[in-house]
């Protein structure tokens, strides 16, 4: 993988577009559908594998909280992986994080999703 460039948020591929928008929305099942059957999401310390477990992270990322969430920025390193960050403001331990998503993109799906300050 290269460096990172710099890129305006909409130059982001459609299906991970489609995948934050989802997500926000707490649409999970629109949300899923982003990923490849044997894809990896990392986020707060844990690892889930596969479409049943990316289910339940979706439907329960983020659900004792109250907050916002903005997109705020978005990288292309090459065809196959991308960054967006989001700045997410509410209710949870510190009240404001900007959060990295790292895709790592497989043809058209997400293989990995890495999610870190």
């Amino acid at each position: 993988m290269t460096e990172a460039t710099s890129i305006p948020t909409d130059q982001l591929p459609a299906t991970i577009r489609g995948y934050l928008a989802a997500h926000v929305a707490g649409d999970a099942g629109t949300a899923l559908r982003a990923f490849t059957p044997t894809a990896v999401v990392v986020d707060d310390g844990s690892t889930y594998r596969g479409t049943d477990e990316i289910r339940r992270f979706l439907a329960k990322a983020g659900s004792g909280f109250t907050y916002t969430t903005t997109l705020v920025g978005a990288e292309r390193a090459d065809d196959d992986h991308w960054v967006a960050v989001n700045h997410l403001e509410g209710d949870f331990p510190g009240g404001v994080v900007d959060l990295r998503y790292r895709f790592t993109m497989e043809g058209d799906l997400v293989a990995e999703l890495v999610i870190a300050p």
